[in-house]
């Protein structure tokens, strides 16, 4: 139950689109807390804690009530490599 609260509010900002970076670290290393006090089903949460890893990364998406609030970051990659 104790980890169960934590892990709920950080979906609930998740879901929101608030503070994606901030939330999204603490829901992976929230899974990882919970997946390693389980000794028999830490793998099913390994999964989740790379996917809130690579959120974390990402960064909200336009959508987002952080885009909303501060703005949309948008990154433009150039296929073209010049030598």
């Amino acid at each position: 139950m104790v980890l169960q609260v934590p892990s709920a509010a950080l979906g609930v900002l998740l879901v929101a689109g608030l503070w994606t970076p901030i939330a999204a670290m603490l829901a992976a290393v929230d899974a990882l807390l919970v997946g390693f006090s389980i000794p028999a089903g830490y793998q099913y949460w390994l999964l989740p804690a790379v996917v809130a890893a690579a959120l974390a990364l990402l960064g909200p998406g336009a959508w987002s009530l952080d885009a909303k609030l501060f703005g949309w970051k948008r990154v433009e990659i150039d296929g073209s490599v010049s030598m």
